[in-house]
């Protein structure tokens, strides 16, 4: 059976190694877990799609480590709940889709996948490691947060320039430029020597940082925690439901399970075990 909570449960019974470890790298992840590994690119894993089990599998996770408590900026790939795999697997020459293919996964089967974050706060002498579902980031949808933030470039240079246009003109200048492949695909310009590409970087706010403790002291140092949303009883229930298949009642005993409020998005589970022995 592959699933994230099976990821997490490898996560929690070796948590020492993955506190100590000075390169997420050389952690020995079970890469039986996995359809697909990555390096540069987005996902950094793929786990397993389980056809026609429950749990489905197939969740996406990105890694980002850093050494202070704050999260690693996204880059060119900003953060989601879930990620359709047409988005990843599509073209005739896709690494993604010719690794899934490679280990036997059936790829359409799951055609959205959940995603998830692996996140890593080790300044010196504390640790903080949080596997963390991609809504936790994504308060407002993608289309409607370039739209905004390329609205805020428009009028700024249009006050710089003392211009005036109309707010149709205005509306569709955005919405033109609210798709993200707009932005990441290379530009080809007659007699330039050189290609363009504009990459889109995202920083979590203070809000979206699992680590700040001013906001979520729930979060304790040296831990490793799993956040879930609570979207709704019936999905969370099915979520513990599914965690309870990976991670035994003992280890299960030996955590606490509490909830955050994000100010932004709502609640969030948490299951969160002590980090034993970290320097």
């Amino acid at each position: 059976m592959y699933s994230i909570y099976h990821f997490f449960a490898h996560l929690y019974r070796n948590r020492q190694v993955l506190a100590h470890v000075t390169s997420l790298e050389s952690f020995p992840w079970d890469s039986e877990l996995f359809s697909y590994v990555g390096r540069g690119r987005f996902p950094d894993f793929a786990i397993r799609v389980n056809p026609g089990g429950d749990p489905d599998g197939g969740e996406l996770i990105e890694v980002k480590d850093s050494k202070s408590f704050s999260v690693s900026s996204f880059n060119s790939t900003i953060p989601t709940g879930t990620k359709l795999i047409a988005e990843l697997t599509s073209g005739k020459r896709s690494v993604i889709r010719d690794q899934m293919l490679a280990t036997g996964d059936d790829i359409d089967s799951l055609p959205e996948r959940e995603v998830f974050y692996l996140l890593r706060g080790k300044p010196i002498g504390k640790c903080k490691i949080c596997l963390v579902h991609g809504s936790f980031f994504e308060t407002i949808k993608v289309e409607q947060l370039i739209q905004q933030a390329f609205g805020q470039v428009l009028d700024e240079r249009l006050a710089e320039e003392d211009l005036d246009i109309s707010d149709e003109l205005r509306k569709l200048m955005v919405r033109v430029f609210s798709r993200q492949d707009s932005f990441s695909r290379v530009r080809h310009v007659d007699r330039a020597t050189v290609k363009l590409r504009f990459r889109i970087m995202t920083e979590a706010k203070k809000e979206g940082n699992i680590f700040n403790a001013t906001i979520y002291p729930e979060i304790e140092n040296d831990t490793i925690s799993l956040v879930i949303p609570c979207d709704c009883q019936e999905n969370l229930a099915m979520r513990l439901e599914h965690l309870e298949q990976a991670v035994s009642t003992s280890e299960l005993e030996q955590g606490k399970q509490f909830v955050i409020t994000h100010p932004f998005n709502g609640d969030y589970h948490v299951l969160s075990f002590p980090i034993r022995n970290v320097p």
